[in-house]
C-alpha cells in the first residue's frame, strides 16, 4: 500500500466520526508499505497490510480458512481478467465497453475511486487522467491480481476452451498506465474507509445489485466526494435478486413501496434532490447503456446490457 494513502484513511467502523488510523510499518520498499498494521485510536481495531495488501474490510475473512467465495475462485479470476482486458489481449470476441466508461469521466486533478474494482481496468484507465486512482474491492484475489499487474505489468492468464482443455494467454499493460499513481485495497464498497470529501471522481461500475445494502453505498459516495468540482459514474444491469439483497434493499425492479420503478430512474432522483445529496445537489450529464461481457469458455459468453449515469456537481 502506497504511503500517500495513509492521509486519507479513516476507520470504517466508527464513521461518522472520522478517525484516522494510526500505521505501524513493519517493512516497506520505497514508498510501498509492504508489511505492517493500521490502528484506529477510537475503537482499538487493527486493519493488516501483508504483502502490500492493506485490508480494510470490516467484515473481512480470512482466506486460509476454507471459506469460499464466488470471486476467489481462480476460473473467475480469469474470466474477469478476459472481461477487463480482453481488447488489450487483441482477443476475438472483445467489447469496447472500460473505452465508452472511460470517456464519460474528465481528466481531473485530486483521487479517482473505483468501487467493486475487480481486477482493475478501470482503476489504470484513471491513472492517467488524474493524481491518484484507487481501487477498492472485497475480493482478496481480485485485488491480488490489480496489485500483480500493477507491480509487474504482466500476468499469464489461463482460459478454458472447453471442459478441462486450456490456453494460455499473456496480457501486457499499456505504458500509458501509470504504477505510480495506481493503488488497490481491500474494502467493503458500504462503509468506505476515507475522509469527507477526499475523491474528485468516485466510479461504481456492476456493483450496486450486488450489494446487501445499495443505498449505504450511494450514501458513502455522497459522504466522500467533493461538494463541488467532482463526478459520479455509475453503470449497473440492475440484475436485482434476493439472494443479495432483500427486496426493501433494492434500489428499483419493483411495483410498490420506497424506491419502485426502475433502478436509474430513482438514482437519478435521489442525486439531484437536495435532501439526499446534502444541499449538494448532482447535475445529470448523461444517461445511456454500455454493452458489457464476460467470458465463460470459448463457446460461452454472457453479454450484459450495463445501464449508465454520469453526473456531476
Amino acid at each position: 500500500m502506497k504511503i500517500r494513502l495513509l492521509e486519507m484513511l479513516v476507520c470504517p467502523v466508527c464513521l461518522p466520526d472520522e478517525i484516522q488510523l494510526a500505521e505501524k510499518i513493519t517493512d516497506i520498499n520505497g514508498n510501498d508499505i509492504i508489511n505492517g498494521e493500521l490502528r484506529c485510536p477510537g475503537c482499538g481495531r487493527i486493519y493488516p497490510v501483508k504483502n502490500g495488501i492493506a485490508d480494510l474490510d470490516p467484515n473481512s475473512y480470512d482466506i486460509n480458512t476454507g471459506t469460499e467465495k464466488k470471486y476467489e475462485n481462480p476460473s473467475v479470476v480469469s474470466s474477469y481478467i478476459w472481461s477487463h482486458f480482453a481488447d488489450i489481449m487483441d482477443e476475438e470476441s472483445a467489447s469496447d465497453s472500460y473505452h465508452k466508461w472511460t470517456e464519460l469521466i474528465r481528466p481531473h486533478s485530486g483521487t479517482a475511486l473505483d468501487t467493486g474494482c475487480a481486477v482493475g481496468r478501470f482503476t489504470f484507465e484513471m491513472s492517467r487522467i488524474c493524481d491518484l486512482a484507487v481501487g477498492i474491492d472485497n475480493s482478496h484475489a481480485f485485488i491480488k491480481t490489480a496489485r500483480d499487474l500493477m507491480i509487474n505489468r504482466s500476468i499469464n492468464i489461463s482460459l478454458k476452451l472447453e471442459g478441462c482443455i486450456h490456453r494460455e494467454a499473456m496480457l501486457r499493460l499499456p505504458e500509458s498506465w501509470d504504477n505510480e499513481k495506481t493503488e488497490f485495497i481491500l474494502g467493503d464498497a458500504q462503509m468506505l474507509r476515507l475522509k469527507k470529501s477526499s475523491v474528485s471522481s468516485f466510479c461504481s461500475l456492476n456493483l450496486v445489485d450486488k450489494l446487501p445494502r445499495p443505498i449505504s453505498h450511494l450514501k458513502e459516495m455522497n459522504r466522500i466526494t467533493r461538494s463541488k468540482d467532482a463526478q459520479f459514474l455509475l453503470s449497473d444491469p440492475f440484475s436485482w435478486s434476493t439472494d443479495v439483497a432483500a427486496v426493501e434493499e433494492w434500489l428499483g425492479g419493483k411495483n410498490e413501496g420506497p424506491l419502485a420503478g426502475r433502478g436509474i430512474d430513482n438514482i437519478e432522483h435521489l442525486l439531484t434532490d437536495h435532501s439526499f445529496s446534502n444541499s449538494s445537489p448532482w447535475v445529470i450529464e448523461s444517461r445511456g447503456h454500455v454493452w458489457w461481457k464476460i467470458r465463460t469458455h470459448e463457446n460461452h459468453f454472457e453479454q450484459i446490457r450495463s445501464c449508465y449515469i454520469k453526473a456531476a456537481r
